[in-house]
């Protein structure tokens, strides 16, 4: 319970809760969406970004149904 009342405490401290009502939360969550973007684009594993994989998965899709397209 000692968690909830934090949680609420630090919810009431957003400004915005008379005008925007719950929609006071959304540049929150923009800005979230931004950073993990960035982060998928930029951010290395090994020798790899997701869109590095995403990219190569895509290609390999492609080749494969061209070459069951040809058959």
């Amino acid at each position: 319970m000692l968690v909830s009342g934090r949680l609420k405490r630090l919810l009431q401290l957003v400004p915005g809760k008379r005008r925007f009502g719950v929609y006071r939360f959304l540049p929150f969550f923009f800005v979230l969406g931004g950073a993990m973007e960035w982060f998928m684009i930029n951010v290395r594993f090994g020798q790899e970004t997701f869109y590095d994989v995403y990219r190569r998965k895509r290609s390999e899709r492609q080749y494969e149904a061209r070459m069951e397209k040809s058959e």
